[in-house]
């Protein structure tokens, strides 16, 4: 079957006009009619009924378009997973005012010719993510496997940087004239993080954490965004949240909150790279030798378990001291 004459069909029966089709395919409207012809012989069907306003499809035709609409994004990730340089480099983050989003948001100015395409899945499982990667909609994805064993053959994950968090308080909250906070202090404070989806990554970092330091962290009730959580801060004389020391949040003047950083040890978070382990997008290699060139962060560093285990695994003493040379991960 002429996959071009299915594009045809597909993007006619979208604009409802073979001209627009068209247009937008870069042939002439006769092409196109052509192509629809020939895909209906063989078909044995009729898909479209001509109008005064253009084509109407048949149902032989409605009951077409979405199978036929599955081959064409087939066909095109197809060819972009051998011909990935050919479109801008898409790269999934948590979320646009994330750390990772802040990151790539710096590399980008001083990169302003990079061809770069920020997306947000909005998805908790890290595993749907990965599959995002391993069909080709995405080139990379911020995102964790705690258990690197798990990951597919097909693709595999790097450490991108370490997120160090920031208490988040309003002026009335006990803490909130601390310069530094370090974890013990923290302790029989409430810190509201709503919205914890089980069997995400982030679900397990909070499990350790709060086993390590004997935290009282709460994740209940649902997760109505940032500007309630931020509002409820200004308002409590008792609540606190943490916060990426990197992530950006906006709030009016009169909250007056305050973000306080937490020492000895530096609570972080370890934010991974999952790409494709062959033929990754080009554009890859530059963002991952910006995220080497990262300073590291200073002194004692707490991280969860996994977090440790993968970087013992897979990087030598050296390594950790010298972040750039994780970019030697990209090039196998």
């Amino acid at each position: 079957m002429d996959t071009e004459a299915v594009r045809s069909f597909v993007r006619a029966a979208e604009l409802g006009q073979l001209q627009h089709a068209a247009d937008e395919l870069g042939v002439t409207q006769q092409a196109v009619s052509k192509r629809i012809a020939t895909l209906e012989r063989e078909l044995d069907v009729r898909l479209f009924t001509r109008t005064a306003r253009g084509v109407e499809l048949t149902l032989d035709g409605q009951a077409f378009l979405p199978h036929a609409r599955n081959a064409v994004t087939g066909i095109d990730r197809a060819i972009t997973a051998i011909r990935p340089g050919s479109r801008a480099l898409r790269i999934d983050v948590l979320g646009l005012r994330s750390a990772q989003a802040v990151v790539l948001h710096d590399y980008w100015r001083s990169h302003p010719g990079t061809d770069l395409d920020v997306v947000v899945l909005r998805v908790n499982d890290p595993r749907v993510a990965v599959a995002a990667v391993q069909a080709g909609d995405i080139d990379a994805s911020f995102r964790t496997i705690t258990d690197p064993a798990a990951l597919p053959r097909d693709v595999r994950m790097i450490r991108a940087f370490d997120s160090p968090l920031e208490l988040l308080v309003g002026p009335r909250h006990p803490l909130a004239s601390a310069r530094t906070l370090t974890p013990p202090q923290l302790r029989r404070h409430r810190i509201w993080v709503p919205g914890i989806a089980p069997r995400s990554e982030w679900a397990e970092f909070y499990d350790q954490l709060t086993t390590d330091f004997d935290l009282r962290v709460d994740a209940a009730g649902p997760n109505f965004g940032n500007e309630v959580l931020l509002d409820t801060l200004a308002d409590s004389a008792d609540v606190a949240t943490l916060v990426g020391a990197r992530d950006r949040y906006i709030w009016p003047t009169n909250h007056d909150l305050r973000r306080i950083p937490i020492v000895n040890p530096t609570l972080a978070y370890p934010l991974s790279l999952i790409l494709p382990r062959t033929n990754p997008h080009p554009g890859l290699r530059a963002i991952i030798d910006h995220l080497g060139s990262l300073t590291p962060l200073p002194g004692t560093v707490w991280l969860p378990s996994w977090a440790r285990n993968h970087a013992a695994a897979t990087e030598t003493p050296d390594m950790e001291r010298s972040r750039a040379a994780r970019a030697a991960e990209f090039r196998g």
